[in-house]
């Protein structure tokens, strides 16, 4: 402990941050590895038992609602029943506002990371800069080589924890921009089996009623 209060000062007090912004990328990681997977499970689940509900059952659509009430695919369940007195084109509008109006939750927070992975470098090499400046200065006042080059190895642990905690967050934020994209096109494979199920009329109906969907994974 002693030895990493020296550490502390010697790099101007910017090793001190560098275990909260570690702790702070890990909590937001671990936040949106939960949730982002839950929304995926809860997607999968409901698709899956959409593509087993027949074609305009308006009835059967309302229960999978009911039971999903609570998530974002059932959001978009609701606004399809509620939108299904218009035409394909203008219920597929309602419900890609629905979309639209869920990705500020599902990528919250993630400016964190992406912060983190920028930020903490920074902050390592600029510790690392103090520490070799006060290093020097010791060269200068005593001339002890040996300080010198110890003052310097001490430096470069403030760049060494910010490349580790740059490589942390790059690791999640990668992890969390393909989930997003996962999610994403769930929904839009989600829209389109609702916009058929309600305007539909399955395998060798109407041609002229069935609609026309377009921007298939598209992703919004």
């Amino acid at each position: 402990m002693q030895e990493f209060g020296k550490l502390i000062i010697l790099t101007g007090g910017l090793l001190a941050i560098m275990p909260l912004l570690l702790i702070i990328t890990l909590a937001v990681a671990f936040e949106r590895l939960y949730l982002l997977k839950k929304i995926l499970r809860q997607g999968q689940d409901i698709h899956n038992r959409l593509r087993h509900v027949a074609y305009q059952n308006i009835p059967g659509l309302q229960a999978m609602a009911d039971d999903a009430a609570n998530t974002l695919q059932g959001h978009l369940i609701t606004t399809a029943i509620a939108s299904r007195g218009d035409d394909a084109e203008s219920m597929e509008m309602h419900l890609e506002e629905e979309i639209m109006a869920a990705m500020p939750k599902i990528n919250r927070l993630l400016w964190v990371l992406d912060t983190s992975v920028t930020i903490a470098p920074l902050l390592g090499l600029f510790g690392t800069i103090i520490g070799m400046i006060q290093a020097f200065n010791v060269l200068s006042a005593n001339g002890g080589p040996a300080k010198v080059t110890g003052g310097i190895a001490d430096a470069l642990v403030s760049t060494g924890a910010g490349l580790l905690i740059a490589i942390i967050a790059v690791y999640f934020v990668n992890y969390f921009n393909n989930l997003t994209r996962s999610i994403v096109h769930q929904l839009e494979l989600i829209k389109l089996i609702l916009i058929n199920r309600v305007h539909g009329q399955g395998i060798g109906g109407g041609a002229a009623q069935r609609p026309v969907v377009s921007r298939i994974g598209a992703g919004g």
